[in-house]
């Protein structure tokens, strides 16, 4: 790693592995002989090859924008390396406060304005035979087995929930992330940055946000319908219906935290879409 660094950016005086995040590429801090540092993040295996390949393209797509880390060098081949700038002294949620909830919200409004490049994948609405509740209901041992609601609640409001994600609104014609947490982004001269865009897709902005209030919740203490006062009851229903179908599933040996972090967000998520729905969580 570090000879790829240095044909990049030049000699390297010292480097630091960073743990922090839940996907499997090796990561680093580097520290040059100029004293200035840069971020590195190079793939283990062709998954995440190619992750870093959509990473690039997004970075490309932002230079300037300041709504993603400035990107500093890139090597392809079968293991690829990004190269960005170091935000380790920025400020990184959790705790939030409002100036830092707004700039999140801002940013994911300057995002969807964004031409998004043609070869994204383009999110339609509603939830596919293979996701969220439709999953859920075929198979419903694992989500039970979280312990958020009985056999008997699921056989009641199970099929309302699975309807209203059938009806999500996804289509759209905007940049999403697609993945905002607050592990995926930071605060930057008061703006907010996003990184990890190797989801990135096209549809309605409105899911970066929905998509994001889960975790926001569960972190700074505030009701989704403070975060998110006009959320669509299907698209709240979609996203619980994406933590349910996730959250139970085996630990990923690779990112061990994911399945954590995703029945934290469905703790949040699945009383909201009920909500919504008038749906009464026993």
């Amino acid at each position: 790693m570090k000879e790829q660094i240095e044909s990049l950016v030049g000699p390297v005086d010292r480097l630091t592995t960073v743990e922090r995040g839940y996907t499997h590429n090796e990561r680093a801090v580097v520290v040059l002989s100029d004293g200035s540092s840069v971020f590195a993040k190079r793939a283990v295996d062709e998954m995440t090859a190619e992750w870093l390949r959509r990473e690039h393209q997004m970075y490309q797509l932002l230079a300037g924008k300041h709504l993603a880390p400035e990107l500093v060098g890139w090597v392809d081949g079968e293991l690829p390396m990004l190269v960005l700038e170091d935000l380790s002294e920025a400020v990184w949620p959790p705790p939030w406060n409002s100036m830092q909830v707004d700039a999140v919200r801002l940013a994911l409004s300057e995002v969807a304005s964004v031409d998004p490049p043609e070869d994204l994948p383009i999110f339609v609405d509603g939830e596919q035979a293979h996701e969220g509740w439709n999953f859920v209901l075929a198979g419903p041992g694992d989500f039970l087995d979280l312990g958020l609601c009985d056999a008997r609640w699921l056989d009641r409001f199970g099929h309302v929930l699975q309807a209203a994600s059938r009806a999500a609104p996804l289509a759209g014609n905007s940049l999403l992330h697609h993945d905002v947490r607050s592990d995926n982004l930071c605060i930057h001269r008061d703006a907010a940055l996003l990184f990890d865009w190797n989801l990135a897709c096209i549809g309605n902005p409105q899911f970066d946000i929905a998509f994001w209030v889960p975790s926001l919740a569960a972190e700074s203490g505030l009701p989704p319908e403070e975060l998110m006062p006009n959320c669509p009851p299907q698209l709240a229903a979609y996203i619980a219906g994406f933590f349910a179908s996730h959250a139970g599933q085996p630990v990923i040996p690779h990112a061990p935290l994911v399945r954590q972090a995703q029945f934290q967000q469905l703790q949040i998520a699945l009383p909201w879409a009920a909500r919504l729905l008038g749906i009464e969580l026993a």
